[in-house]
């Protein structure tokens, strides 16, 4: 089984601003990838291009700062994250054709306060155990 690593701050800051806001918030999780799962080392928000309560699409040219901004660290795009308003974290249509693009962990959390990480595998998603670090 894979894991999902996270500072508990990191995770309160992501449900904590996704409870305030009336869109979707997204953006994506640096670190490393090991054998076993995802070490989330640092977050970084990105901006909901479609401003929409029921999608997000990241700037291109955001991605790029987010990359460059990886490669300076020496860190990895591990994952995305990403809201869902008033409904629950599991993924949508519309999130399973972004993991297919994106073959990375997805890290989806609720307004309702509720939260889980997903992979697509072989079409499939599977849910991976969230593991909250102090």
């Amino acid at each position: 089984m894979r894991f999902l690593y996270i500072k508990r701050v990191h995770l309160y800051e992501i449900l904590q601003r996704a409870k305030e806001s009336n869109v979707e918030i997204c953006g994506f999780l640096l670190g490393q990838e090991h054998e076993d799962g995802f070490f989330v080392e640092e977050i970084v928000f990105t901006k909901n291009k479609l401003n929409s309560p029921v999608e997000f699409e990241v700037d291109p040219l955001e991605t790029l700062e987010v990359f460059q901004k990886a490669e300076t660290e020496e860190l990895e795009i591990i994952g995305i994250f990403h809201s869902h308003v008033n409904c629950p974290h599991y993924p949508s249509g519309k999130d399973l054709k972004g993991m297919d693009l994106w073959r990375n962990a997805w890290l989806i959390v609720s307004t309702l306060g509720t939260y889980g990480a997903f992979l697509l595998k072989d079409g499939e998603i599977k849910e991976i155990r969230v593991v909250v670090l102090d």
